[in-house]
């Protein structure tokens, strides 16, 4: 039975990022993506030009019309711009006993666009993270979230832990952003502590990596896969998405969430 997985996010009118980089990464994961669109962005792969958040009886409205009818999985979320809409999705998500919860805490675009008001943080980790089964912060979303810097693996495993506080059950600190040969990637559970490096890609190709990592990640985990092993395929996967980044559009292109099938394109035309 495919696993049906639902995202929780804003759009990128860019494609690269947001719902649509999510529906590509589930099907391309062995999922059914649905989705609840919380905010509209005008984007491409050099800005985030305009956003424009839905009003909240839409997003509630989309929330029912999803679960009345479908087996829900798993659920990530994503650009939850304001402390309303966080606390809407949050309760929405609280009274339908969400079990495979994966947060995606997106805080600001690569272009530096704000995507979470600064008031909506604390919404963030009072209502959304302590019942999500994983929090996916890079390291700029953990420092805002833990309170420290994190320059390396000893402060990401202590910004996992302050995370864990708020009752999430574990924490992937993204190594993406961490100045090392390899992208190390942080998994911190009250069971311990997990690293998982890969090769750091030298391409300006990485728009909508976060997106597409956390949906991998939920895919996996609606699949069946404990957390660890659901790590490895999304990092695996995202990793070689990178590595087949397009090079489309002026700024940083989008990962290619079906590289996998470029070959069997050129195979048969048709």
């Amino acid at each position: 039975m495919i696993p049906l997985v639902l995202t929780v996010a804003g759009s990128d009118s860019g494609g690269g990022a947001g719902i649509q980089a999510d529906i590509k990464a589930i099907q391309a994961n062995g999922g059914y993506g649905l989705s609840v669109l919380t905010s509209i962005t005008a984007q491409n792969t050099q800005v985030v030009a305009a956003s424009f958040d839905l009003p909240l009886e839409i997003i509630d409205a989309q929330m029912a019309a999803v679960f009345d009818d479908f087996r829900i999985d798993a659920v990530k979320t994503g650009m939850l711009s304001s402390p309303s809409i966080v606390e809407s999705v949050a309760h929405e998500l609280r009274e339908r006993a969400v079990e495979r919860l994966v947060v995606d805490p997106v805080m600001i675009s690569k272009s530096g666009f704000r995507l979470l008001h600064e008031d909506a943080v604390a919404a963030l980790r009072k209502d959304l993270l302590p019942f999500a089964l994983l929090v996916t912060p890079n390291r700029f979303e953990a420092e805002l979230l833990s309170g420290i810097e994190v320059k390396g693996e000893a402060d990401a495993r202590e910004a996992g832990l302050r995370i864990l506080e708020t009752g999430c059950r574990a924490v992937l600190v993204k190594g993406g952003h961490i100045d090392a040969l390899q992208c190390i990637d942080y998994l911190v559970t009250p069971r311990g502590f997990r690293s998982y490096p890969a090769d750091r890609i030298e391409t300006r190709n990485t728009h909508g990596t976060g997106c597409t990592y956390s949906a991998a990640l939920a895919t996996w985990l609606a699949r069946g896969l404990p957390i660890e092993d659901a790590v490895a395929r999304a990092k695996e996967y995202v990793t070689q998405a990178i590595r087949h980044g397009l090079p489309i559009g002026h700024g940083h292109g989008p990962t290619d969430h079906f590289w996998f099938l470029r070959d069997i394109a050129k195979e048969d035309p048709a």
